[in-house]
């Protein structure tokens, strides 16, 4: 038999599962960035990124408080943050028709246990 070496590889499968992974990633990388927890954001002309280790105090517009993605009773974040070490940042993030007295309070809370990393999450104006 004539058996002849390769000439050319036969790129099209490679392409194919490649293209399966990215939308893969894609997808899923949507679902991560967005967060569980339902926040209409209030609008800023510049928003800033959310860190990565950041600890997520959520507000939504029916008053409740989840504390990284778990619902907590504002009177147990207290003793939630006091183990905390004071150089960890927070990102608050209050949907916008959420009262201003809750995400005060909130502030207020980080303000006396000393945290200085604060950071408030916006949507962009487009």
């Amino acid at each position: 038999m004539d058996e002849k070496p390769f000439e050319t590889m036969n790129v099209i499968p490679f392409v194919d599962i490649m293209l399966v992974l990215l939308t893969i990633v894609l997808t899923t990388s949507s679902f991560i960035a967005s967060g569980r927890i339902p926040v209409n954001l209030p609008q800023a002309s510049k928003s800033v990124s959310q860190a990565d280790k950041a600890v997520i105090i959520e507000l939504n517009a029916a008053g409740d408080m989840f504390f990284n993605g778990r619902l907590v009773a504002q009177e147990s974040l207290k003793a939630l943050l006091a183990p905390i070490e004071r150089e960890t940042g927070f990102v608050i993030r209050a949907d916008k028709d959420t009262t201003l007295q809750r995400f005060i309070d909130v502030a207020d809370l980080l303000k006396q246990l000393k945290f200085t990393k604060v950071a408030v999450q916006t949507k962009s104006r487009n």
